[in-house]
């Protein structure tokens, strides 16, 4: 059971209606293009297609996915990626959380919360972080936290849009323990997103030690980790900008596990390293190429997890 906890029993997925490029998040997300598509609607159209391709080759691995519509009249271009406004946690636990851009901020919906309700999990707390928006300080989610369900570790990489004071309070709140540290892209450029840089399993991970110039920080990470018992597969800051980290394991039915991953992530694999991933999850990949290009986001962005106990 203690492995089990560290995947979610279930992921939230919510379906573009309004699907674009956010020119007020572009600033701050490495990974954004300006869409050369003339079209709106037809971007819209074929994130609509790119969606429901992940979302039925996740269902058809075994993964229960509650699927939300987005709301066309909230004009939120990012809904698609609810990981950076909610999580879920196993002791019935919901946390809202704080986001940089305003744009962002109607994606947070009470009624998607009431629809896991009514769908059988319980909800006993609601955490409300928002509030220091005011202030200048965010804390995006489950793109700034990569939590360590087992250990009770939260591993957040330090950035304009992940505040070490709002982590510090969520940390209190959740009985964890935060580690923290900068990363920064080849160009030097920071890592705005844990997500970018770091995903967890129950027996493995996929890091990127090379994103941490600071030796020492890198080092406590890096040892953090080995603690844990689990295989650490590293990456490059080449497949990080690929979106190699941003995935997500997922149970899948049977005692089964399943990787959440696009297609251009799982193809700038080398051979060895998709081996010894292989030995722990199936690999469920799908091509993400207009989510990655014109929303700066790839799979495991497009996943709130869910840990909430059943009722």
């Amino acid at each position: 059971m203690m492995q089990q906890a560290q995947l979610p029993i279930a992921i939230v997925m919510v379906r573009p209606a309004s699907f674009g490029f956010n020119p007020e998040t572009a600033s701050t997300i490495l990974f954004q293009r300006e869409p050369t598509e003339t079209s709106r609607r037809d971007i819209e159209r074929r994130a609509r297609i790119e969606f429901d391709m992940l979302a039925g080759r996740l269902r058809e691995a075994g993964v229960e996915i509650i699927l939300v519509e987005d709301v066309e009249e909230l004009h939120t271009p990012d809904a698609v990626f609810p990981n950076n406004w909610v999580s879920f946690h196993h002791d019935g636990t919901v946390v809202l959380y704080p986001m940089l851009a305003p744009s962002r901020r109607p994606e947070r919906r009470r009624d998607i919360i009431e629809k896991l309700q009514s769908g059988g999990f319980r909800v006993s707390n609601m955490v409300d972080l928002t509030h220091h928006e005011n202030q200048g300080r965010f804390l995006e989610g489950t793109g700034s936290v990569v939590f360590d369900h087992v250990a009770k570790r939260a591993y957040a990489c330090i950035s304009p849009r992940t505040s070490p004071e709002v982590l510090n309070e969520l940390c209190g709140i959740l009985g964890y323990k935060s580690m923290t540290f900068r990363a920064v892209h080849e160009n030097g450029d920071g890592i705005l997103h844990t997500d970018m840089t770091m995903s967890i399993g129950d027996r493995f991970v996929i890091f990127c030690p090379d994103s941490i110039p600071d030796a020492a920080e890198r080092k406590l990470v890096v040892e953090s980790l080995r603690t844990t018992d689990r295989e650490i597969i590293t990456i490059d800051r080449k497949q990080v900008a690929q979106f190699a980290a941003n995935v997500l394991p997922l149970q899948a039915g049977q005692g089964t596990s399943v990787l959440a991953i696009s297609t251009s992530a799982w193809l700038i694999f080398r051979p060895d390293q998709r081996e010894a991933i292989e030995k722990y999850v199936k690999i469920v990949e799908s091509p993400l190429p207009l989510f990655e290009r014109i929303g700066g986001g790839s799979a495991r962005c497009m996943m709130a997890d869910v840990h909430l106990p059943r009722r």
